[in-house]
């Protein structure tokens, strides 16, 4: 959502902006390297750009190619900030419902700390992966990165600057990715990313297309929906177009921390329109928890799921390898 009111507060930002940028070029904060190649996942946007999914995905493609890697993450929304592996069975206010659901679909290992180098120090210390792939890493420059995939949209190339749009850095800093990802048929992003491909003398830097899929159970009925994500306009879109009827729906902020009250008030929503079923994302799955009793006592929690396939995915994978294998020191 974009907030043109707040215009007058972008130079502010931009100048803070300019400011880490300028300290990072003078050494003035502190870059730290891993043992192992580090790929990171990241946009410039502020949240639902897919990169949690994208991560899953590389994880999963990379295992195929038989390449044991880890995930490494902030754990937003966590209670704690210290360095910690992500257990099962363990809740999103411990580990973060982004970590938790990662782990959960791609069953690999996930680190957390508020600084990615103590995750990143944690899981060598502990595991044998080969790779790291740091999530939503792009603006986290603390820690050294063999590779940076940005994800794009031509949404946020016509973005303007937090707090009146929703971009965290200027377009400008696209120019540090090593490759870019863009849902297919975005042709928009992908010519503009191409042409500045051309201008920085850099035509082979990839620009790997990929597609998103929401996987939604049958419910044979109305149903409530509710979410608490970045952009609840996709989800809802994607039940639209599976045809999934809903009767009532609910949106909460991202990264919501659901309440004993909020499920009663979802219990009650569904009795009132006669609802079949819930309908919800994997992450607010994960961030209901056990809060989700009175909503099964109505009726049963569903999740659609969100799954990222790429176009060339050993093409993706042998990319990958190669950059990970010429930045391992």
């Amino acid at each position: 959502m974009r907030r043109p009111w707040l215009a007058g507060l972008v130079p502010l930002y931009a100048a803070g902006a300019g400011l880490r940028r300028m300290g990072l070029a003078l050494g003035l904060e502190r870059v730290e390297r891993l043992q192992r190649p580090v790929v990171s996942i990241g946009n410039i946007s502020a949240g639902g750009a897919g990169k949690t999914p994208f991560t899953v995905a590389l994880a999963r493609l990379l295992a195929t190619h038989g390449v044991q890697v880890d995930v490494l993450s902030r754990g937003y929304g966590r209670t704690g900030t210290g360095a910690a592996r992500v257990v099962s069975g363990g809740s999103a206010g411990e580990f973060g419902d982004e970590p938790l659901l990662i782990a959960e679909e791609a069953g690999v290992p996930v680190f957390l700390a508020a600084r990615r180098i103590e995750a990143g120090r944690l899981a060598e210390s502990e595991g044998q992966a080969a790779v790291h792939l740091l999530d939503d890493g792009f603006q986290h420059r603390q820690l050294h990165r063999d590779v940076d995939i940005v994800l794009v949209s031509s949404e946020d190339l016509g973005d303007s600057l937090l707090p009146a749009g929703n971009l965290r850095e200027p377009r400008g800093a696209l120019r540090r990715a090593t490759a870019f990802a863009v849902v297919a048929g975005d042709e928009a992003a992908a010519e503009a990313l191409a042409r500045m491909n051309a201008a920085d003398g850099l035509p082979g830097r990839p620009i790997w297309r990929y597609s998103r899929r929401m996987s939604v159970p049958a419910v044979g009925g109305p149903v409530v929906a509710f979410c608490g994500i970045a952009r609840p306009e996709q989800f809802f879109a994607g039940l639209a177009a599976a045809g999934v009827a809903v009767a009532g729906r609910r949106v909460f902020a991202d990264h919501h921390r659901f309440t004993a009250e909020d499920a009663s008030e979802l219990a009650s929503l569904a009795r009132s329109v006669g609802t079949r079923a819930f309908v919800t994302t994997g992450k607010d799955r994960v961030r209901l928890g056990g809060l989700g009793a009175p909503l099964w006592a109505v009726a049963p929690v569903a999740v659609a799921g969100l799954t990222v396939e790429l176009a060339e995915p050993d093409a993706v994978a042998l990319w990958l390898l190669r950059q990970a294998s010429a930045g391992t020191p």
